[in-house]
């Protein structure tokens, strides 16, 4: 990838390592963009009203006098705030217009969050306001430790989320929860990321809906959860860093599934300077990449995804802990390319044995070979190049066809499928399948249970191991005995 001078990326780092540079507007496509002049001289509040492909400039505000560290949108339509280095907070009541700014409160935090209704906004945790930042309503906040990374609000009045660390302790990050408007905040996971890790929270378009992005030097990944933070799915992980982008920005859309990603990328003294938004309708699996605001130079940097073929609406609830692309053989998948740069040749290598397979921008595959694949990509401009590679991204697995299970008389059948409470197994030959036992897997490969056949016919309640509930979704059903994998869904 290509570098710039270490000095201005350094020093840019650390000016912008805290800035929150995007809001979503209460229209759906709208969002706010805190973006970069191209002279570098001032920090410019941009509007998009379709989705990040194009930007319109609302105000250009000199940095000597201000410094913007955050923007955020009210529910009230051309409703927006800035708030500065110095923790002063403005409101504007046409869209960011210049000249309609009006200065409302001193020491507050660069981590603003709109509430749930017009008007409503929260000052980190500590306090919120209920008139547009004119007066603010201080929180005990009891249960608070450490030092903050991030808060957020939930859908659900009087619920938010908070993520702390502990000085001294490297390995750890702290989520808290609430359901009192932060007057008492409860310590509910604790995630094993760095202390310095940069993490950023959204809440989506339903209750207890929300996305978590984490980046540092090794990776950038996407979590979410629809259950209030009581279990994550690692939906996508991405090809930038901490250090190869002067500032990015998350935040979900109006719209459910839907999220932006806002990259600002500066080189060689401001003589490059690139906007990029990558908007995502589908939970973050694929994205669309505009770059609204370019001028001078592109870095270069691979990023893609995959889908099954024609599978347009993801059925996130069937995925246990991680997204991955799998199917019964063959399996069509299709790739989706987001890479950023001037772009003259791809190369994908289908299965990371060094043979390339395609040089299509958004190619597609047909899989036929069982087990894990894993997705290598590299692109090329007129000077350099770039790699991202995707372990163990796709997954291929056999059910049998009707006609062979139709074959087989001595296999098992299971009815009903789909299922909520129970499924039942039973055996046409219980002399076959005596003291053997039925597997239940999850997509990802991970043993959920398994059963005993002392029996021609057992059940299976939907618990794992433990006896807990699992989560609807696919899972595959695998007999010790004859080695058939069938896949069975659960339904609530």
């Amino acid at each position: 990838m290509k570098n710039f001078p270490l000095l201005s990326a350094l020093l840019l780092f650390v000016i912008s390592s805290f800035t929150q540079n995007i809001s979503r507007g209460p229209e759906k496509g709208e969002i706010y963009i805190l973006g970069l002049s191209k002279s570098g001289l001032d920090a410019t509040i941009y509007r998009s009203t379709d989705f990040g492909e194009t930007l319109e400039c609302m105000d250009s505000i000199s940095q000597n006098t201000y410094w913007i560290e955050t923007i955020e949108a009210d529910k009230t339509p051309g409703g927006i705030y800035f708030v500065t280095a110095y923790g002063g907070l403005h409101y504007s009541n046409n869209y960011g217009q210049y000249g309609s700014w009006d200065f409302r409160q001193t020491d507050i935090s660069w981590n603003v969050c709109a509430g749930i209704v017009e008007g409503q906004v929260y000052n980190t945790f500590n306090s919120h306001s209920d008139d547009y930042g004119l007066n603010f309503c201080s929180h005990q906040v009891g249960g608070f430790f450490g030092g903050l990374k991030y808060a957020e609000v939930d859908n659900l009045s009087n619920n938010g989320y908070v993520i702390v660390n502990k000085w001294g302790v490297s390995d750890s990050i702290y989520f808290l929860k609430t359901n009192d408007n932060f007057e008492n905040l409860i310590l509910d996971t604790v995630f094993n990321f760095g202390y310095s890790d940069n993490i950023t929270l959204s809440h989506a378009t339903d209750e207890g809906e929300i996305f978590m992005f984490n980046t540092n030097n090794n990776f950038s990944k996407l979590w979410y959860s629809d259950d209030f933070a009581e279990s994550w799915i690692e939906l996508n992980n991405f090809n930038f860093n901490n250090s190869n982008f002067y500032r990015k920005g998350f935040e979900c859309g109006q719209t459910y599934g839907e999220l932006y990603f806002v990259l600002h990328f500066v080189s060689n003294l401001w003589q490059n300077v690139n906007t990029y938004i990558l908007y995502s309708n589908d939970f973050g699996i694929s994205f669309t990449l505009f770059n609204p605001l370019s001028t001078g130079e592109q870095p270069l940097l691979c990023n893609f995804s995959a889908k099954v073929e024609n599978k347009e609406i993801i059925d996130i609830k069937n995925y246990d802990s991680v997204y991955y692309v799998t199917g019964d053989v063959p399996l069509t998948v299709q790739f989706y390319n987001y890479s950023i740069g001037d772009i003259n040749l791809y190369e994908w290598d289908f299965n990371d044995d060094g043979v390339i397979d395609s040089n299509e921008e958004n190619p597609i595959s047909t899989y036929s070979d069982l087990g894990w694949h894993s997705v290598k990509l590299t692109i090329y401009d007129d000077l350099d190049t770039n790699v991202f590679l995707r372990e163990n991204y796709i997954y291929i697995y056999k059910i049998n066809s009707l006609e062979e299970k139709n074959k087989e008389s001595s296999d098992v059948s299971f009815y009903p499928n789909p299922f909520s409470d129970k499924i039942i197994f039973t055996f046409p030959n219980h002399s076959l399948f005596e003291n053997s036992e039925i597997m239940i897997y999850g997509l990802n490969g991970n043993i959920i249970n398994q059963i005993s056949c002392f029996y021609n016919e057992v059940k299976w309640d939907g618990t794992n191991i433990k006896g807990e509930k699992c989560k609807p979704g696919i899972y595959l059903v695998k007999h010790k005995y004859q080695g058939i994998t069938k896949k069975i869904i659960l339904t609530n």
